[in-house]
């Protein structure tokens, strides 16, 4: 799906992350309403003024949830679930709706609460049973993708573990993220393995929480003097193992950058800040290299330069710490990623991670898992004055 290029593009409006990683006692209808009204306050907006709603952390939910936010009179309504990609892709065709003026204000809504026992994420694909019954789980797929990709480039423990480092330094300045404190690539080394090549702290977070965002269209915008971040462009696409043939070290975001940078008419060089999917260190890697910041297997020394580090890097990432610091609620870390680029095009980020003088972000998400099938989303923003 593209969002097609257009002279008055959509806008974000609105955005709010709840400051909480841990929710006892919470329901998630509570967190829901908590993070709308944030959303809303920040827009400047009613539940009135919403006509639209993205929502897909339960199948078929959104009847529901639509009732528990007082959402009357809906005309657009998106449930769409890609894993980690969902709020990259539900961005997207948020921004589509109001484009083609099928409503004019989308609130995109994510909460989960994992850590309360409610982790409401399907197994999904029809081969997991296949795949789990001889001990297949999420990290060890990911540990296939690393494995492949120090045989193929070289690639470097080390190299994964400075992904990590410059989520750290980035969190530390984040009141609300889960690991606060900075670590050294030795320490990623010397935690425990999970499956190896990774590490305990080559993996994301597991937290409670969530966000959302307020799409409009450029006209709606304006009537309510509002010049947000626009949304230049989106792309989504799956890739899957093709009954075995699967190239294990490249990503999705190869295909979903290149469409999203063509339709929003800029390259890689005009990039001031990127919001990369994290789930592990080996999937920032990758995406990376499929988004086109370097080619694969030469972005070691750029990482251990601290080229990944704001505000003075070359390629600053994940901002608030990412998922691998910060937040990783319900296993869809796309709204963070979303909200962090939001931040930083606004000048709102933390004075010590605000990149100067950003216009350009580029946000991607992922999706289910890179070892097995997989699916991408990329959204171009631009600053709103720009």
């Amino acid at each position: 799906m593209t969002v097609l290029k257009a002279r008055h593009p959509a806008r974000i409006i609105g955005a709010y992350e709840h400051p909480a990683r841990k929710l006892p006692g919470y329901t998630l209808d509570r967190l829901y309403l908590e993070i709308m009204a944030g959303a809303l306050r920040d827009a400047g907006m009613t539940t009135d003024d919403i006509d639209g709603l993205v929502v897909s952390t339960v199948p078929g939910w959104a009847p529901s949830m639509a009732e528990t936010l007082g959402l009357n009179g809906l005309r657009f309504i998106d449930s769409t679930d890609t894993g980690g990609s969902t709020y990259v892709s539900g961005a997207g065709r948020a921004a589509r709706a109001v484009q083609e003026g099928r409503c004019r204000a989308v609130l995109v809504i994510h909460g989960g609460l994992p850590l309360q026992g409610l982790d409401s994420m399907p197994v999904g694909a029809s081969a997991d049973p296949f795949e789990i019954a001889h001990g297949s789980f999420t990290v060890p797929e990911y540990a296939m993708v690393a494995r492949r990709h120090m045989h193929q480039y070289g690639t470097t423990p080390e190299t994964l573990a400075g992904i990590k480092v410059a989520a750290s330094v980035h969190a530390q300045h984040n009141p609300n993220a889960l690991l606060r404190t900075p670590v050294t690539v030795e320490e990623v080394l010397d935690s425990p393995w999970i499956a190896e090549p990774l590490h305990r702290l080559d993996c994301c977070v597991t937290t409670d929480g969530g966000g959302a965002i307020v799409v409009v269209s450029e006209e709606t915008a304006k009537e309510r003097g509002s010049g947000g971040p626009k949304i230049l462009a989106t792309e989504e696409a799956i890739t899957h193992s093709r009954n075995g043939s699967y190239d294990l070290a490249t990503s999705i975001s190869a295909t979903t950058g290149r469409r999203a940078l063509e339709t929003a008419g800029i390259s890689v060089a005009d990039v001031d800040y990127v919001s990369v999917y994290d789930s592990f260190t080996i999937t920032a890697l990758v995406n990376l290299e499929g988004l086109g910041f370097f080619e694969p297997g030469q972005g070691g020394r750029l990482i251990a330069d601290g080229q990944l580090i704001a505000p003075d890097g070359r390629i600053p990432i994940n901002t608030d710490g990412g998922g691998l610091c910060s937040s990783h609620p319900d296993r869809r870390g796309g709204m963070a990623r979303m909200l962090e680029a939001v931040r930083q095009l606004r000048g709102e980020a933390r004075p010590a991670v605000q990149v100067r003088d950003a216009e350009f972000a580029v946000v991607h998400g992922s999706g289910m898992s890179m070892g097995t099938r997989a699916a991408g989303a990329t959204a171009i923003l631009q600053r709103g004055d720009a």
